[in-house]
């Protein structure tokens, strides 16, 4: 299968995010935010446009993949730099195609290029671990609220690269939803319909 993977263009930001909106909607809770976080990854100071990765397959979007700047904040309140996955998203119909391992691997190697020292993500173990993502709780890692959980992974991209990096993570600000600026945003989009979720997560 002959795929291109590149920098995502400004012209294709409304694109890319309409395709995660789609993507996501109903997928895990009811509704969909993933979009709006992506929209304002873009904006935020934290954002890294080498990171801002899409997949093409018979000159169609298919897969896009986002890393930004994030912290881990030890116990003497040092900030220490290490990206965060996601949003992740490949088109359901192209899926167990080995597009989103080409797409993540090529990920990784941009960011191992740039010199970062880890990625932190949360999704399923079953499928992060043959990337090489463990427990964060192995290099000392929590969430921000000190909690640890199968879910919630890193990946040391450099030799030792996380041997010092102890402590809570926080990702970007972004991914604090504001309910009137999402509603706002949303109503960018065609009008759809909240349901059930299909995956529901369970932490």
């Amino acid at each position: 299968m002959q795929i291109t993977i590149r920098q995502t263009k400004k012209t294709e930001y409304n694109y890319t995010e309409n395709f995660t909106r789609e993507i996501f909607w109903n997928l895990f809770t009811p509704g969909c935010t993933d979009h709006f976080i992506l929209h304002n990854l873009r904006k935020s100071k934290e954002y890294i446009p080498q990171l801002d990765l899409l997949v093409i397959y018979n000159k169609k979007i298919v897969g896009h993949i986002i890393s930004s700047k994030a912290k881990v904040v030890d116990n003497q309140h040092k900030e220490h730099e290490i990206l965060c996955v996601g949003p992740f998203a490949i088109l359901p119909e192209m899926q167990k195609m080995g597009i989103g391992t080409q797409l993540l691997k090529h990920s990784i190697t941009v960011a191992k290029e740039l010199a970062y020292k880890g990625m932190i993500l949360f999704g399923d173990p079953n499928y992060y671990h043959r990337f090489g993502f463990d427990d964060a709780r192995k290099y000392g890692i929590t969430t921000k609220e000190g909690q640890n959980f199968p879910q919630f992974m890193a990946l040391e991209l450099q030799k030792n690269g996380l041997n010092e990096i102890t402590g809570r993570f926080f990702d970007d600000e972004a991914f604090q939803v504001n309910e009137t600026d999402f509603l706002e945003f949303e109503n960018l989009f065609p009008e759809k319909e909240k349901g059930q979720p299909k995956f529901p997560i369970n932490i």
